[in-house]
Formats: C-alpha cells, sequence, structure tokens
C-alpha cells in the first residue's frame, strides 16, 4: 500500500527540512518545490521553504509563494515569514522586521519567527533586540539551532568570545552536520587562540561541504596567524577554483606575499582585490597595504587585513 498524500507531504518536506540544515539550499529546493505541490494549502514548513528560496536570491518565485500562502490563510505566521523574506533579500530589513513581527504576534509558539526577528534586529545592529528574540525563539524550543546560531553570531561580533564559542557549540551539538556551525564555531576558537582546535573544526567543515568557501578562507586565516605562509597560499589556491572572485581571498594572498617579501606578486594580488569591488569598509585596507608594500614591515599595520 502506498504513502497517503498528506503522508507523501510530510515526508518530502521532511526530507527538504534535512537538505535545509546541511546548508543544501538547490537540494532543499527541490524537495520542498514537491512538498509543496502535492499540497499547496498545506503551510507547515513553508517558512523554512522561504528561507531556502532566500538563500538562493530567487526573488520572483519567493515572491508568488509569499502571495500563495497569504491567499491560502492571510493569518498564518508561515504567510508573514515568507513576506518578511522577501524583503529581507531586497535587503529592506525594517519592513521584513515588521513582517516577522506580525508572524509572532499571530502565533507566539513558532520559534522560527523568532529567529527572523532575531536576524533582522541583527543586521540593523540592534543586538539587545536580537538577542531578547532569539531568546523567546529557545523559551519555544531549545533545540532550535539557528537560534543558538544567531546568538553566537551577535557575540562573535561584539566581540564577547568565550560566549560565542558556547552558543556556536550548542548549535553544533543539536545539528552536528552544517558546515556552517563547524565553521562558525572554528572561527570562535580562533579568537580564543585555540588555534589547533580552530584548524580541527575548520577541517571538518571543509570536508563536509566541499562547495562552501568560508572555511577554506578562515582556515587560511589561522595559518597565516600561525606564520605557515605556504599552507595558507595552497589552502588560498584550492578557494579560487571554487571562488575565483572573492576580494578578501585575494588581499589576504596579497599579505602573505608582502610576509614572504615577493612584492610583485603582492601588488598584483592587491590590484586584483581592488579590481573586485571590496565592500567600502575593506577598499581602505587593501589600498593601504598596496601603498605599503615596498616599505619595511615594522612599517605597516600588521593586522589591519
Amino acid at each position: 500500500m502506498g504513502l497517503m498524500p498528506d503522508e507523501t507531504f510530510w515526508s518530502t518536506m521532511q526530507v527538504g527540512k534535512a537538505y535545509f540544515e546541511l546548508v543544501d539550499y538547490l537540494e532543499a529546493d527541490h524537495f520542498f518545490e514537491l512538498a509543496h505541490r502535492l499540497s499547496p494549502c498545506t503551510l507547515e514548513g513553508m517558512d523554512i521553504y522561504s528561507t531556502v528560496l532566500y538563500h538562493l536570491n530567487e526573488e520572483m518565485r519567493l515572491s508568488y509563494l509569499a502571495q500563495e500562502l497569504i491567499s491560502v490563510d492571510r493569518l498564518s505566521p508561515q504567510a508573514w515569514c515568507a513576506v518578511g523574506n522577501c524583503f529581507a533579500l531586497r535587503k529592506d530589513h525594517e519592513t521584513a522586521l515588521k513582517n516577522f513581527q506580525r508572524a509572532v504576534q499571530l502565533d507566539s509558539r513558532v520559534a522560527y519567527a523568532h529567529t527572523l526577528c532575531g536576524h533582522e534586529y541583527s543586521a540593523l545592529e540592534d543586538y539587545e533586540n536580537s538577542v531578547k528574540f532569539y531568546r523567546c525563539a529557545l523559551q519555544v524550543d531549545e533545540r532550535h539551532y539557528n537560534a543558538w546560531y544567531g546568538l553566537g553570531v551577535v557575540y562573535l561580533r561584539q566581540e564577547k568570545f568565550e560566549f560565542a564559542e558556547h552558543h556556536f557549540r550548542r548549535a553544533f551539538q543539536i545539528n552536528p552536520r552544517s558546515s556552517v556551525l563547524m565553521c562558525y564555531l572554528g572561527m570562535a576558537l580562533h579568537a580564543l587562540k585555540r588555534d589547533e582546535d580552530a584548524l580541527e573544526m575548520m577541517e571538518k567543515a571543509i570536508f563536509s561541504d566541499k562547495k562552501n568557501p568560508l572555511p577554506k578562507y578562515q582556515k587560511a586565516l589561522i595559518l597565516v596567524g600561525l606564520q605557515k605562509y605556504q599552507e595558507a597560499l595552497d589552502e588560498l589556491e584550492r578557494l579560487r577554483e571554487i571562488a575565483p572572485h572573492e576580494s578578501s581571498m585575494y588581499a589576504l594572498m596579497g599579505k602573505i606575499y608582502k610576509q614572504l617579501n615577493i612584492l610583485d606578486k603582492a601588488v598584483f594580488c592587491f590590484g586584483v582585490a581592488l579590481d573586485l569591488k571590496p565592500p567600502a569598509a575593506d577598499l581602505a585596507i587593501i589600498k593601504s597595504a598596496m601603498e605599503k608594500v615596498h616599505l619595511p614591515d615594522e612599517l605597516m599595520e600588521d593586522d589591519d587585513l
């Protein structure tokens, strides 16, 4: 006997959620879309589906999903989470927040709606409210790893590294297969000067998701701190194969070549980093490093990059 339609929906959505937790958004999208087609009027899990589309930059499909969910039930928190994600994708954090807050007001037992509020407050650098909403999410569901991760990110930005490590570890214990959580836990360990543990965590992150560029970059950063320059360059070369347009990668290469006194390569790498239109905060640092390439090390601010 085959599965009943609602059982098929439920099992398909669970597969989608599993891929979401692995940060494999393409596979997650495939299964969520299938589940949604099987049962267009079922709202459960559609808040997570909207986040998958957000991560894939699928603005049209996300907008269409939000409209569909609103027409099914405009008093469902999932529908307003989807609307919020539409605005979050457009970087309109204030409007996104209003929609996520509406989701919380409609049903305060949806942990994910609290977390999405936390993410938007974090994007607006309102860390006090961000922490408050992540804590609300954990009161609803203490195993909601996204909220533990959100708190870790806030503490990392505030340079409260012990707190950051604790919260990333809690998230990692709940979802031990996510390369993103491994990477952020590694970053907190590196900030705590526990470089061997940090390197081990980055290795795990790289192994668990070969396509994620972040742990490769972070591993190279740790190796530079340990003055293992050739190993760092090898890692950055591997990173270049999967993410050839990252300005921060070339800036770090430039810094390494400067340390190794291979100045023509340093200048070249800083130049490529500038051509790749780095964020405004990095632009001045890279320009300054490029101008100082021919100065002896003691005249350079070493920690800028």
